[in-house]
């Protein structure tokens, strides 16, 4: 609010009073149209209809007495009539609606063409029946005086055309058509013509296209109005088509060869986009000893003329040049090349200093065509790298592929960010020439620059790291060094701005990091930003996103001592988060971790602070808690997880109980039938759930290969005896795990437990090169869904590992291309606590059954308030 004015700002002279009479008048003329535009009584009578009439009825008696918005209605809702009763509609309706049409305005025309090409498209009534009473309709309003309504009938006709039988096509249309186009008819109506004659000839054969129609394609390709000759022209492409390849090299070459040769600046440009786009229709000889002379004299004369020709120039450069290379000369192709640079540097050199109000208009128009030319050479990039060779790509375009990539223009940089996936596709082994733009495009001050980069940045990652060979190497982008801060100042920028969608999708594509980078990178560069996203960010899409990649980044981090902060700090800071809005986010993420990790997993860390959250104060919490207990419940096997089965049921019948919201109380009643109807997996496997136990069974697997791999490198780093990386890079591949699945059901394998302490080292190495291939290979394309591999490891060897290994203690692991901080340098948030309590199946912690009946396990609640109250 305003503070009031003071005594000496209110001035009530007479002028003053004046002129707030004046203010007052000025509204009141301002509410006049607004009071005009109200209905009188008498309006409001007209355009009342008798609520007993049926839609027949009404729909002929809106198109007899009403008003055209009553009629253009009517018109709209034709198809509706026609799906429900056409006989009544084409008896009396469409009658109405022909009159109509002849009076009728532009809207009403347009209105009428959509529902007639509706009516086509649903099929509402047979062809024959189409054709007989709607077919005269359209022809009668193809030449009507607005260009807009005259195109709308013309699009009506052409998608008739592609259904009639020919019969109907001479008959009604293309004997008419003969008048139609010649030089006595209106420029319009041989325009029409043009277009309907590229339409037909793929409806007929080729004598009567050869007797019939060509003489009509000649005749307007000659035609006195340069219109009527260019339309024709970008026509021939489809006739080209339908007549076969003599026909086109007799009839239709010898036309764009005049055409290319035409007076008017737009019959030129469409007879050379016609001559690329039928490039393959013609053999070698009629390449190069007719169209490559036509294409150098168009390209050398296009500098001289409308800035329009360099745009379709520029946008068909590539095709061109793939189209002709097998007949260019060295010094042609060398020709070709240079005069695509030029075309990508085109404007730049053109600094004026001028601020853009101070530009003259023609200027400003022109350099905005010659940003469109720059766009269509950034398009055209992937088609030259093929042109000149990837190999030659640093010597000849690599200067070319850095101007564009820098180039000041937005539209530029957006197309050369869709078409980088392309170019590091192509460029293969030399992928690390483009490193440092890859880094640039991140680092772009427009954010529609990095939306259209991240697309493709898992695969282009990939690429990167990898080399552009399939081959995965062990050392991930050793030689980027400024991808993580350029990542991180992508994501603050996208975090900073209102456009949530490229931040949510730039957290999904983070998730593809553990196959890029290594997991202590991971861990401390993002692991906590996703803390914070999650916590912080205002946007439930993006939190969900960094909620996602967040259990991802768990998923396939190499530490237990990292995963079991994380977890602690999920628990902790979300779980039992003072804001209920971390609380939802926490079952989010429960949710996640049910779809990424193995039951065990989530039964041993997350099952008891999950179902704990029935006691929460906040309705809402407690609503999202029922939608998840099915998934809940899915985690658990029976009869192992028979104590947990009992707690989940005590936590549904106090809410059944003591549950006061009504809508609550609802949704708990349908989960508990839900949960009723549900049937439990077994220990052993079963036929219902075969599948599904067995993707658990191998993700299981996976989280035993990770523990194991880190015990095994901690055992190395104590020995001190360093590693052979040829040898165990070929033992990794020797033991590769295959994707496909057995179909026999596996069993435990013995002695591949870690708490074991009889077992061979060879078998250690091997679980080691094991698990790193899994955790370089099982990441795929859609970072979200896990591979599948073909051993199998029983539960009961994973909880006895888990166990051992969960007692020892924690040994950073040492990696190359990262240098591990010492625990002083550790964020406040990931300081190292006690272990977390967890629900270990089978252990002497679960719960006593006996004891567990009516009340919850007061073990667990004293565990947790302990842990807070740790430092």
């Amino acid at each position: 609010m305003h503070p009031p004015p003071s005594a000496a700002a209110m001035d009530f002279s007479q002028n003053s009073l004046f002129g707030y009479t004046e203010d007052l008048q000025e509204l009141t003329i301002i509410e006049r149209p607004v009071r005009r535009s109200l209905k009188t009584p008498e309006e409001i009578e007209r355009l009342t209809v008798d609520e007993d009439l049926g839609d027949i009825e009404r729909a002929v008696y809106l198109l007899s007495a009403g008003q055209d918005i009553q009629g253009t209605s009517v018109i709209a809702n034709l198809p509706f009539l026609m799906r429900q009763n056409p006989a009544e509609t084409l008896r009396r309706v469409l009658p109405k609606v022909r009159e109509v049409l002849h009076v009728a305005g532009v809207e009403m025309q347009l209105t009428a063409a959509v529902s007639f090409l509706t009516i086509l498209q649903e099929e509402s009534v047979s062809i024959h029946t189409y054709a007989h009473s709607f077919l005269q309709i359209i022809l009668l309003h193809l030449e009507h005086r607005d260009a807009g309504v005259s195109n709308a009938w013309l699009e009506t006709l052409l998608s008739v055309i592609e259904v009639l039988p020919k019969e109907t096509l001479r008959h009604e249309i293309l004997n008419p058509l003969v008048s139609k186009a010649q030089l006595s008819q209106t420029v319009q109506s041989r325009l029409v013509s043009c277009k309907i004659l590229g339409k037909l000839t793929n409806k007929f054969d080729a004598h009567t296209i050869k007797r019939e129609i060509l003489p009509l394609v000649k005749s307007l390709c000659q035609d006195v109005e340069y219109e009527v000759r260019s339309c024709m022209c970008r026509q021939l492409e489809n006739i080209a088509q339908g007549i076969g390849t003599d026909l086109t090299k007799s009839v239709v070459l010898p036309e764009l060869i005049e055409l290319s040769r035409d007076e008017g600046c737009s019959v030129r440009l469409a007879a050379f986009e016609t001559l690329v786009n039928l490039l393959d229709v013609f053999d070698t000889d009629d390449r190069s000893q007719t169209i490559l002379p036509l294409v150098k004299s168009f390209c050398e004369k296009s500098f001289k003329a409308d800035e329009s020709i360099l745009i379709s120039l520029s946008f068909h450069l590539g095709k061109l040049c793939h189209g002709l290379y097998g007949i260019f000369t060295p010094d042609q192709h060398l020709r070709f090349l240079e005069f695509y640079k030029k075309l990508c540097t085109l404007g730049l050199q053109q600094e004026n200093g001028l601020n853009e109000n101070q530009i003259p208009p023609q200027i400003l128009e022109q350099e905005k065509k010659y940003i469109s030319v720059r766009k269509n050479c950034a398009y055209n990039l992937p088609a030259m790298i093929v042109f000149v060779d990837p190999k030659n790509f640093q010597l000849e375009l690599y200067s070319t592929f850095f101007c564009l990539c820098h180039d000041p223009e937005v539209p530029v940089r957006y197309t050369i960010a869709i078409c980088f996936y392309e170019v590091s596709k192509l460029l293969n082994s030399g992928v690390y020439l483009i490193h440092k733009e890859l880094i640039t495009l991140l680092q772009d001050e427009s954010l529609e620059v990095l939306d259209a980069l991240i697309d493709h940045l898992p695969e282009i990652l990939e690429l990167m790291s990898t080399g552009g060979e399939s081959s995965i190497q062990e050392n991930k982008l050793p030689s980027l060094p400024d991808l993580i801060p350029a990542l991180t100042a992508a994501e603050q920028r996208a975090a900073a701005s209102l456009k949530w969608r490229t931040h949510e999708k730039l957290l999904q594509k983070y998730a593809c990091l553990p196959h890029i980078i290594s997991s202590d990178q991971i861990y401390y560069r993002f692991l906590q930003r996703m803390f914070t996203i999650m916590m912080t960010n205002k946007v439930l899409p993006v939190q969900k996103a960094a909620s996602r990649t967040l259990c991802i980044f768990l998923r396939y981090n190499r530490k237990q001592e990292q995963r079991l902060e994380v977890i602690q700090k999920l628990i902790e800071q979300l779980g039992q988060g003072k804001s209920y809005w971390n609380r939802l986010r926490f079952l989010d993420t429960c949710e996640f971790i049910i779809e990424l990790f193995s039951k065990s997993f989530f039964c041993k860390y997350f099952f008891l602070p999950v179902i704990e959250l029935t006691h929460d104060p906040v309705a809402n919490v407690r609503m999202k808690l029922c939608y998840l207990l099915p998934k809940v419940k899915s985690t658990l096997k029976i009869p192992e997880d028979k104590h947990l089965l009992q707690q989940l049921e005590m936590c549904v019948r106090k809410l059944l109980c003591q549950e006061k919201d009504k809508d609550v109380l609802a949704i708990v009643k349908r989960t508990v039938l839900e949960l009723d109807r549900m049937e439990m997996s077994m220990d052993a496997f079963q036929n219902k759930f075969y599948e599904k136990d067995l993707l658990d069974q191998e993700k299981e697997r996976e989280e035993l290969l990770l523990l194991e791999m880190e015990q095994l490198e901690k055992e190395k780093q104590q020995d001190g005896r360093p590693v052979n990386e040829k040898t165990f890079e070929k033992k990794r591949r020797d033991i590769k795990t295959p994707t496909a699945l057995p179909k026999s059901i596996p069993t435990a394998v013995p002695g591949t437990s870690s708490s074991t302490p009889s077992a061979s080292k060879e078998i250690k190495k091997s679980k080691l090169i094991r698990s790193q291939s899994i955790n370089n290979q099982a990441f795929h394309a859609k970072y979200g869904n896990l591979d599948k591999c073909a051993s199998k490891t029983s539960t009961a060897a994973y909880t006895s590992s888990a166990s051992a290994l969960a007692k020892t203690s924690m040994i950073s692991l040492t990696d190359d291309s990262f240098r591990t901080r010492n625990a002083s340098s550790l964020p406040p948030s990931f300081s190292p606590n006690t272990p977390l309590p967890s629900t270990s199946r089978g252990t002497g912690n679960s719960v006593d059954p006996k004891s567990s009946g009516g009340k919850d396990p007061p073990p667990r609640k004293a565990t947790l308030k302990s842990r807070k109250s740790n430092p």
